[in-house]
């Protein structure tokens, strides 16, 4: 049986085109740092097939001090800080919870 608790959180991220590659290698690079994380659950990157030049972010945290901690960690700020230069729009972060079970299936 899967599980439902914690939180989750759904990002859209668009970078400026000529920032685009840097922007995803930045996300690459955080995914094994934040999957280290005690409270990250799940924390998958992908590009968009509808909207060219569009990342998304999955993340499932155990809870809000989780998430906090993730946002506090070196590694974050540092893609955080170069985001200010590198997007053409804020992250736009939508905040969820699950209404079913979910798998521990890997992706």
């Amino acid at each position: 049986m899967g599980e439902t608790g914690g939180l989750f959180l759904f990002a859209t991220i668009r970078p400026k085109p000529e920032h685009f590659a840097e922007a995803r290698a930045a996300l690459d690079a955080l995914i094994p740092e934040t999957l280290g994380e005690s409270g990250c659950l799940m924390f998958a990157a992908f590009e968009s097939f509808s909207e060219d030049g569009v990342l998304h972010l999955f993340e499932h945290f155990a809870d809000q001090a989780a998430l906090d901690a993730h946002y506090a960690q070196p590694y974050t700020q540092g893609v955080f800080a170069r985001y200010e230069r590198w997007l053409s729009a804020p992250v736009e972060v939508k905040r969820l919870s699950a209404i079913s079970a979910l798998t521990r299936a890997q992706f």
